[in-house]
């Protein structure tokens, strides 16, 4: 197998470019992950609207059933889009996934609750909900590899990391724009029509990003590989033959990266309220801590895994997890609600740790020939089975089990998973991309 490696970046990287490319993924994937954060935000209203009425824990189960329905969508549109962007490139990818994520989105505002037309209301949630993961499928693996590829090899850290930042946004402006209505509106008033104000926002938002995304240019890396006429023409068969090592390690990579993820963003604010009976405020300012201790951690990190390396930032996040999940859910359930808190902000920065260096470092693990379908195929597998599932899987642990703390066994699982992983990956910080992979 011959490898081609790309010329360091360094030499010829614009700063303008990098910045354009940095708010063009960003600001778009801000937009992405509002759409999921309002539907985890919004769980109760949804349960209560689409689903029939009586068993409380059934009907926010299957509201998270639906929500992780969409997960299972992702490898499929990983499968389509990611062999996609090695085909015609990362940038038209990312136009599109978001006027799907958006659309459906704004669709969801629409869609009459269950007392007016019946089993017809959760078939069509689940419908979009399918739709915006699908599209999902291409927003990461696509986003990731564009600002790695557009990154200098020295900063390619940095640079990527605020694509998982802009994530954290993204889920904040979500949780500020309920907080908002609910401070706004009357409870009456919030359940007849001010839960769907946030989903036909995003119609809104969802123009902004494509408009966005739209004005910016494809990578350095895959415009030299099309002008070399190296384009992938089989990409996905390709990665599949010459990358599923690579594959396997960044589907484990990213286990704990999107359980933790979506335990601390979109579980805990639930377990507040369903849970720890602490009021929808205090939800709230937890939730709101968290995030703004990630979006204050995660660049930063990010720069740092550029010096010390990639591994170094995973092993310690992972470990962090499998050590201090327990611990930490034990404190979230003493009754207090600053200890509930600072509980919240620990695991937020914990998460933080990781995911500031595992995107680059699943982006270095690829050739640009195939990073696209790779990273798409390996990161959107395991998002499915182990990311999209968490908030179930973590209210039917307590629901089954009685035990409040049961979402940490969780937890230290998908931690020991990726820590396993980390050990079998090579150090990548501050090499030159890979180019084409030939066997």
């Amino acid at each position: 197998m011959t490898i081609h490696e790309a010329p360091d970046r360094q030499r010829d990287s614009d700063p303008a470019a990098i910045r354009k490319a940095v708010r063009g993924a960003a600001i778009g994937n801000t937009v992405e992950w509002y759409d999921f954060a309002i539907y985890s935000t919004l769980a109760t209203y949804i349960a209560d609207k689409f689903f029939p009425s009586g068993d409380e824990t059934a009907a926010l189960l299957s509201t998270f059933a639906v929500f992780a329905a969409a997960f299972f969508m992702r490898p499929l549109g990983g499968f389509f889009f990611g062999p996609l962007g090695d085909r015609i490139g990362r940038q038209r990818v990312l136009a599109l996934v978001i006027l799907l994520m958006s659309g459906s989105t704004f669709l969801i505002g629409l869609v009459p609750s269950y007392d007016s037309i019946g089993v017809v209301a959760p078939l069509t949630l689940l419908l979009l909900r399918c739709v915006q993961g699908f599209s999902a499928g291409g927003e990461y693996g696509s986003g990731a590899c564009y600002l790695a590829e557009f990154a200098p090899d020295k900063h390619r850290g940095f640079v990527v990391s605020f694509l998982v930042w802009s994530v954290v946004v993204g889920f904040l402006l979500g949780s500020l724009t309920v907080t908002g209505l609910e401070t706004m509106l009357s409870e009456s008033a919030m359940e007849s029509y001010g839960w769907r104000i946030p989903f036909l926002i995003a119609g809104v938002l969802g123009v902004v990003g494509l408009y966005i995304r739209l004005k910016l240019g494809d990578t350095p890396e895959f415009e030299e590989l099309r002008e070399k006429g190296e384009v992938a023409t089989s990409p996905l068969r390709e990665a599949l033959t010459t990358s599923w090592r690579p594959i396997l390690q960044i589907a484990g990579l990213v286990v704990i990266h999107n359980v933790g993820f979506y335990i601390v963003f979109t579980y805990l604010p639930t377990y507040f309220t369903k849970t720890l009976e602490f009021t929808k405020t205090n939800a709230f300012i937890s939730i709101t801590i968290a995030s703004i201790v990630a979006i204050m951690l995660i660049p930063p990190l990010g720069a740092l895994s550029d010096r010390i390396g990639r591994k170094p930032l995973l092993i310690t996040g992972a470990v962090a997890f499998a050590v201090f999940a327990y611990p930490l859910f034990m404190l979230l359930n003493t009754g207090s609600l600053a200890a509930a808190i600072a509980a919240h902000a620990a695991l937020a920065a914990i998460e933080s740790i990781f995911v500031s260096a595992s995107l680059a470092a699943g982006a270095e693990l690829f050739a640009t020939r195939v990073r696209s379908s790779g990273y798409s195929i390996g990161y959107n597998v395991s998002v499915a089975i182990f990311g999209g599932t968490a908030p179930y899987v973590a209210t039917w642990l307590v629901a089954r089990t009685g035990n409040e703390l049961a979402p940490a066994y969780y937890v230290i699982a998908a931690a020991i998973i990726t820590l396993a992983t980390v050990m079998t990956m090579r150090e990548t910080a501050a090499q030159p991309l890979r180019q084409t992979v030939r066997t």
